[in-house]
């Protein structure tokens, strides 16, 4: 990016607490399909919004499952790019710093970032279905998937949040707090759309934040945000960090 406004560089190094919230356009840079762009193949017939949801799960577990395990491949393919990089040497500035994610494909913590909420959890992990209890590492064999939790019996599933679920109340609770605590709030590749999510960056603004939306394209939020910055996260977020340190 050849240039940053001055006056953002002016509030960031003044800062004390900045929160961040990512969506699909951070992993889209590297490589993860958007949640409707990945049907394909095999998978082109089916919408996504009838997979994600507990009914489905529960009317054809080994579909579910089986639709889940390519999606994980898809993300585990996936390396952290220069947009993941760049926040994880963000945190390390601030004295409080949250980073709130929409994403699933967990590249954030493979990146290296230590504060992590992940609003939808995350597709590397799994949980009984009946009685939501997570599995300590990876399922089990099984000739008939799904497999089952070794513990409960119960069937598992991705520790996701499905259509017709709530978030992981922890993890909104905290990142509302972080958002109306913020000096800095970060919308980074979100159509700021999807709620409660794309509630944040408003409270953040309502709380007296700059708010810095960081997307190629506009977004509804774009004409509310003090600073709406045009380009990838991969190439905007490096081009902040090099700034702060001249």
């Amino acid at each position: 990016m050849s240039h940053l406004p001055a006056d953002l560089t002016d509030v960031l190094r003044s800062a004390r607490c900045v929160a961040v919230l990512t969506g699909a356009g951070i992993s889209a840079e590297s490589g993860v399909p958007t949640f409707r762009d990945a049907q394909t193949g095999l998978w082109a017939k089916y919408d996504p919004t009838e997979l994600a949801t507990p009914e489905a799960f529960a009317r054809d577990p080994r579909l579910v499952w089986e639709w889940y395990a390519w999606r994980r491949e898809l993300c585990a393919a996936a390396k952290p790019n220069a947009g993941h990089l760049a926040l994880v040497e963000l945190e390390k500035l601030f004295d409080d710093f949250t980073l709130t994610t929409q994403n699933v494909d967990g590249l954030h913590l493979l990146a290296g970032s230590r504060r992590v909420l992940e609003l939808h959890g995350s597709i590397r992990r799994y949980k009984c279905f009946d009685t939501g209890r997570p599995l300590e590492g990876e399922p089990p064999p099984c000739d008939d998937p799904p497999p089952r939790h070794p513990d409960t019996g119960g069937m598992l599933r991705p520790d996701v949040v499905w259509f017709g679920e709530a978030l992981p109340e922890a993890a909104l609770m905290e990142s509302i707090r972080a958002a109306r605590e913020a000096d800095v709030y970060f919308t980074i590749g979100t159509s700021a759309l999807v709620y409660p999510a794309a509630s944040l960056p408003i409270e953040a603004q309502r709380a007296g934040a700059t708010v810095v939306e960081i997307n190629p394209t506009e977004t509804p939020f774009s004409k509310i945000a003090t600073f709406s910055l045009r380009g990838k996260a991969g190439e905007v977020l490096p081009a902040i960090l090099q700034a702060l340190d001249q």
